[in-house]
């Protein structure tokens, strides 16, 4: 009995310290990675990662410890967070740097991920340490790997705080942490980042009720998020909004960031109504060379020789295009006068070159209709007293 107590807490020891060093091999390999930091530098470790090791997490392990061995924390920027920065510019920022705060390490693990080919978004949000909720927003990941959603800090992971000073220490609780466990401190502005069929609400986050409670109404994440990953830019903002105001709108980095969206609305709807006009001046423009193409054919009477088929097909084209442009216009939805009276001006030029086709049509048709003796008579006007002849 003394040799089967002994060879437990053998046994024990032994699992325990396995679950201890289950990245060991992942993290000295990476470490003695040399990085080059330039533009280069996130195509390299990809290569560099994808030839050394084989399973997604240990691929999204080496990118973790990647970035949290070789990027400080940027102490006196902690601030500076801001929303209109663009994702390229923001990893740019950080590799030039080697130091940046929560959004620069959110984002950089997000486009190693996504390079690897593992899913992975940037979740912003605001944050619990020590039992009260921080006044500044954060910006974390999440990553679909091993058939499920795992939650990534490598900001959090990377070291702590403390009197101004940032000290860098890993910290393996924020790589790969189920969404249960990182709701106890991380809450997303929109609960679709919860990756919870029973979403935590902003007031249970703030009175420290984050236990999952089944008697709640069941919220189809995985549904929404296809929905969500299908829309433009404008509907996944709309439903974001929709989902942060539903959720309550507990501080000001929520108001914020409902500020910030309703503002990206804005922007990206205006963006469409600008492609969408430009899009029809293009078609209306596309569809005139073409009538004038079409018009210069007829005036040299239908020399060289074309086919029934091809002379239609000129016209039929023109007609396409301003149809086209017709359809381009009817996208467009705006309360804007300027830009109305810039539209009724397209569609005033659109019916009279439309009116011009049906002309060139009506001619082709009895062009096509009139014995081949006396077709080249067509071509001229005959009148008499005034009055048109043909």
């Amino acid at each position: 009995m003394k040799n089967l107590i002994i060879m437990l807490l053998l046994i024990f020891s032994f699992v325990l310290n396995a679950q201890n060093n289950t990245y060991e091999e992942i993290d000295k390999k990476i470490t003695k990675y040399v990085s080059s930091f330039d533009e280069n530098a996130i195509n390299e470790l990809v290569e560099f990662i994808n030839n050394n090791f084989l399973t997604e997490t240990d691929k999204l392990r080496a990118s973790f410890i990647w970035i949290t061995d070789n990027f400080e924390y940027d102490v006196d920027n902690m601030f500076a967070v801001n929303y209109y920065s663009e994702p390229r510019e923001i990893v740019d920022t950080i590799l030039k740097n080697r130091k940046g705060i929560c959004m620069h390490f959110a984002f950089l693990f997000n486009e190693i991920g996504n390079e690897l080919g593992i899913k992975t978004y940037v979740i912003s949000g605001y944050t619990k340490q020590r039992g009260f909720v921080d006044y500044v927003p954060h910006a974390w990941c999440a990553s679909f790997v091993d058939s499920a959603w795992y939650m990534f800090d490598p900001t959090w992971g990377s070291g702590y705080i403390q009197n101004h000073r940032f000290t860098k220490k890993l910290n393996n609780y924020y790589f790969k942490t189920t969404p249960e466990n990182l709701i106890k401190s991380h809450m997303p502005f929109d609960f679709l980042w919860q990756f919870l069929n029973y979403p935590i609400s902003s007031q249970e986050f703030y009175e420290g009720c984050t236990i999952i409670d089944k008697g709640k109404p069941f919220f189809d994440y995985a549904d929404t998020l296809k929905i969500y990953e299908k829309s433009s830019k404008i509907d996944q903002l709309i439903s974001a909004n929709r989902r942060i105001e539903q959720n309550g709108v507990k501080n000001t980095l929520t108001y914020n960031q409902l500020q910030n969206n309703a503002r990206e609305i804005e922007y990206y709807k205006n963006q469409s109504i600008v492609g969408f006009y430009n899009a029809a001046i293009y078609y209306y423009n596309e569809g005139i060379d073409k009538l004038n193409e079409f018009i210069d054919y007829r005036n040299k009477q239908f020399t060289p020789q074309k086919t029934e088929l091809e002379i239609r097909e000129m016209i039929e084209s023109a007609e396409k295009s301003l149809t086209q442009s017709q359809k381009e216009l009817q996208n467009i939805i705006t309360t804007d006068i300027n830009t109305i009276n810039l539209m009724n001006q397209l569609r005033k030029s659109i019916n009279e070159a439309t009116m011009q086709i049906s002309e060139q049509k009506e001619f082709i048709n009895k062009y096509f209709n009139t014995r081949k003796a006396f077709r080249k008579s067509l071509f001229y006007k005959y009148t008499w007293m005034g009055i048109p002849l043909n």
